[in-house]
């Protein structure tokens, strides 16, 4: 039994794009298909020429159609979009979103979470991609804004290695354990300094937003810079629903910083998330702890912001400090994949789950107008 064009069809729509995830056949990407007895020829168009996925992609069409009964051979043929082909495709992305707009607006099912601090050196970085990576683990469609824009890290914590495709000036980012990533250190050469100052921060933040494609997202983490300074201000310009995550260390003093950090809040009109206390203490092998920095700062700003927002403010958990965070984050693999089990790996869980929440239209505006019956 031969197979049937409409059957290779069917076959190409379980192959799915490695960068935009979602099938070639629904992007448009699949310029012709031809059937000769047991042999099958697939013309598939690639966004761009240097596309660094094509060898995977080429794959994935093999193995689709070779499952299929009665195909023999199978040759995959690789070209490269026209412009037409290319503004088809940002259509299609975009959903009818115009260019240039923030996709995470009122109405929104994306939550957008800011992972802020008062002071550098309290893990925040480090929190951010973990609680990413235990997110999307656990099933949720998951985006990292690595918003530091003079301290970038996320791009070697998250071992992403790859650059951004560009279809014209719209941005695909890439992938790294199920999570969508941009950062401005993949725009930089080596490991050159960013040396910008407001107007050009805004900028790049309104870019990351519109021009890259995040798709349909459960959750958005912003990974802030340290303090109060422009970023934290364009956020809650471009970002008015976004909520804020306090991360703080036990020290007083850290945890002073850190409330300055969630007051911001107040000013902006925005809610704080929660807050977690990063680097609690250090378990020891005879199983006793050593608190390095001291205890209480993350309730405390709990307890602080609380009273200054009138509003209860969840302590969403406390990390230990480990070692293994340290090492994963320079190899590129998360703790919480790379050792579930270990205890700062379990917290950090915890904390991931406490603001995963389901997606649904409770409490938001539907746009329906009540309708008065006649008579």
């Amino acid at each position: 039994m031969s197979p049937t064009e409409t059957l290779v069809r069917e076959a190409l729509g379980r192959v799915l794009d490695p960068e935009i995830r979602r099938p070639i056949t629904d992007l448009g990407m699949v310029r012709s298909v031809s059937v000769d007895g047991a042999d099958v020829a697939v013309e598939v168009s690639l966004t761009t020429a240097g596309c660094p996925l094509k060898a995977q992609l080429e794959r994935d069409v093999t193995r689709e159609v070779s499952a299929l009964e009665g195909v023999a051979s199978v040759r995959v043929a690789l070209g490269v979009m026209d412009d037409a082909q290319r503004a088809a495709l940002k259509d299609v992305l975009r959903g009818g979103r115009p260019a240039r707009e923030v996709p995470f607006g009122p109405g929104s099912l994306t939550r957008v979470v800011a992972v802020a601090s008062g002071k550098g050196g309290v893990g925040k970085s480090s929190v951010t991609v973990n609680l990413a990576a235990a997110m999307a683990a656990d099933g949720l469609r998951v985006g990292v804004l690595d918003a530091d824009v003079h301290g970038f890290s996320v791009p070697r914590m998250l071992g992403v290695t790859t650059a951004p495709t560009r279809v014209d000036d719209m941005i695909i980012p890439p992938v790294a354990h199920d999570v969508k990533v941009v950062s401005i250190g993949m725009f930089t050469q080596g490991n050159a300094p960013v040396v910008w100052r407001g107007p050009m921060l805004h900028r790049t933040l309104e870019q990351f937003l519109t021009d890259v494609h995040w798709g349909d997202l459960d959750v958005l983490l912003l990974d802030l810079p340290p303090g109060t300074g422009d970023i934290a201000i364009s956020v809650a310009q471009l970002l008015p629903g976004a909520e804020l995550l306090v991360v703080t260390t036990p020290q007083a003093a850290a945890a002073e910083v850190a409330e300055r950090a969630g007051a911001v809040a107040r000013q902006t009109k925005q809610s704080v998330a929660g807050v977690v206390e990063n680097m609690s203490w250090m378990e020891m092998p005879d199983g006793s702890r050593v608190e390095v920095f001291g205890s209480g700062g993350g309730q405390a700003v709990v307890e602080r912001l609380g009273d200054l927002l009138r509003v209860p403010v969840p302590f969403l958990g406390q990390v230990p400090l480990d070692v293994r965070v340290r090492e994963g984050g320079d190899a590129g693999v998360p703790l919480v994949l790379a050792e579930p089990d270990a205890p700062a790996a379990r917290a950090l869980r915890v904390v991931a789950r406490g603001l995963s929440r389901p997606r649904g239209l409770a409490g938001r505006p539907l746009g329906l107008t009540p309708v008065r019956a006649a008579g």
